[in-house]
Formats: structure tokens, C-alpha cells, sequence
């Protein structure tokens, strides 16, 4: 219902107000889990998740290879093994890497061997890198899709215990709330854009929505508090938006059915639009 959401909330024609022409493919076909056995408890519906994430990968591959940019919307974080699978793929085709910025109040880098929850949602991040399940993270076969060098994560303040390992193990850049509350948000984002652009064709960003205070962003499945203002989340999507070096994004975790009057499809619009190109003036 996430991706609804957000068409409701009037992103098409707010994206032709900036000049774009958007091209609505529709949903990528997902299964109801209800109908499906969970399958192993450390990465619970493993299969159908993959099957959907190739299904993504595609569509995302074939949209960068026609001269596109591919915006994914969805619920679920587990898309992105999808989303950057087929970015990646596009440019490794040309010998080139592609560079990520990580905006989550979760590392998203557990495995079936640290999750304490089985939720594939919680491992994104580490099949990018090439260390969850070999299903995601060795997708068209070759990881990682990204190189842990030119990963920044932004807004994290939750990690679970085992999950600590393979973040300060994997060699990504993490900046937690702290590094914000210190450095001011302009630092941080700065130097996250270095690191995705050292190197690199350009820069995916995957926008957890969860970032976002929840006083702010209330629809989202895994709320923590004290997370980044609504301030702080425009000043990172124009910075992001005025290097000129997004190829691709995508926007997670908006869950209509906890959320008031669909403000956080809302906010998620908003923030889209300063990505790509709106400002005050």
C-alpha cells in the first residue's frame, strides 16, 4: 500500500510541475505472504522476496539503459537488493561503480546469521555488499553491488547487537544521529556524497522514510525516536539534489495503515521533489 500511497499524495504531477515527464510502470507484482509457508526462521519468505527483487532489477536495469531514472517506491526496505541490484548492473556494464548514499534509522545489515528476527527487511543493506543471503546478494552473479567504500549511511540511531559486527567489520561510512547532532546535517551529508562519489558513475540514494523523526514521518513500520527533522531531511535532498550525480532512488517504508492523514506519503513526496530540483526560490 506504500507505493499508493505516495501516487495519492500527487507525486506524478507534482514531478511534471518540475519539468519531468514521469512514467508510472505500476506495481511490481508481490505475493500475499499469507498464502506462502515462511520458509527458513532467519530469512523468513527468502524466495518470494527474490523472485520479486529480480523482478525489480529488471525493470530498473532496462529504465537506466533507455536514458531514465528509475524512482522505486515501496513499503518494504527488502526492494532495494532489487532496485540496486539493476542499477548496479547497468553500470558495471559500461565499467563503471555505482555509489550509495543509506538515509535509515536502521544499518539494515543483518544476516541470516545475526538477525534476531528472521525479517529480510533488516539485511538489505548487507546483501548489497555481498554479505547476506546468496539468493539477494549474489544476484546476476557478482557482489558485492556495491563497494563498502562508497556506501554512507546516514541517520542511523538503532542496531541491533550481532548486526554491530558486520557494520564496523564491512567497511562502510556510518554516520549515526550523534555525528548530525554534532557536525550539523550539511557536514555529514557532505562528506556521505564524497564518499558515494569517489570513483563512482553516480550515486543511488535509498530513502527510509524511518529516518525522519516520527513526530514527523508517523507511517513507518520500525519507528525510533529522535531522529532527523523535517529541516534536516530537505537540507540532505537538495545537497544530495544539487551534486547533480543521483542516477537512480528509492523511497521505503511508508505504511499508510499506521500513518495520520497520509502525512509521511506526504513528506516522502516533498523530499522527492527537493532531490530532484525544487527549491524555495
Amino acid at each position: 500500500m506504500g507505493p499508493s500511497a505516495v501516487r495519492v499524495a500527487n507525486l506524478n504531477a507534482r514531478l511534471r510541475d518540475l519539468g519531468y515527464e514521469p512514467e508510472d510502470l505500476g506495481n511490481v507484482p508481490v505475493v500475499q505472504r499469507e498464502s506462502y509457508p515462511e520458509g527458513d526462521p532467519k530469512a523468513r519468505y527468502l524466495a518470494q522476496i527474490t523472485e520479486v527483487c529480480k523482478n525489480l532489477a529488471g525493470m530498473v536495469e532496462h529504465s537506466l539503459d533507455a536514458g531514465k531514472f528509475p524512482l522505486v517506491l515501496g513499503g518494504d526496505h527488502s526492494i532495494a537488493v532489487g532496485t540496486v541490484a539493476g542499477a548496479s548492473k547497468h553500470f558495471r556494464a559500461r565499467d563503471q561503480k555505482l555509489g550509495m548514499v543509506w538515509i535509515d534509522a536502521h544499518t539494515d545489515m543483518n544476516t541470516p546469521g545475526s538477525t534476531p528476527s528472521g525479517n529480510v527487511h533488516g539485511m538489505p543493506l548487507a546483501c548489497c555488499i555481498g554479505l547476506g543471503p546468496k539468493e539477494l546478494s549474489a544476484m546476476y552473479g557478482y557482489s558485492p553491488k556495491v563497494e563498502p567504500a562508497n556506501v554512507a549511511l546516514v541517520g542511523i540511531r538503532s542496531v541491533d547487537e550481532k548486526e554491530r559486527d558486520n557494520v564496523q567489520q564491512s567497511g562502510v561510512h556510518v554516520f549515526t544521529m550523534r555525528d548530525i547532532d554534532e557536525r550539523g546535517m550539511r557536514s555529514v551529508i557532505q562528506e556521505a556524497i564524497e564518499c558515494a562519489s569517489a570513483g563512482t558513475a553516480g550515486i543511488h540514494v535509498s530513502l527510509d522514510m524511518d529516518a525522519v523523526d516520527p513526530r514527523e514521518a508517523p507511517g513507518v513500520g520500525t519507528p525510533v525516536r529522535g531522529g532527523i527533522t523535517y529541516r534536516e531531511a530537505h537540507l540532505a535532498m537538495e545537497t544530495l539534489g544539487d551534486t547533480g550525480r543521483i542516477v537512480s532512488m528509492e523511497v521505503v517504508e511508508v505504511n499508510p495503515v499506521i500513518d495520520e492523514a497520509n502525512r509521511t506519503a506526504i513528506l516522502a513526496v516533498e523530499l522527492v521533489m527537493s532531490a530532484m530540483g525544487k527549491r524555495i526560490l
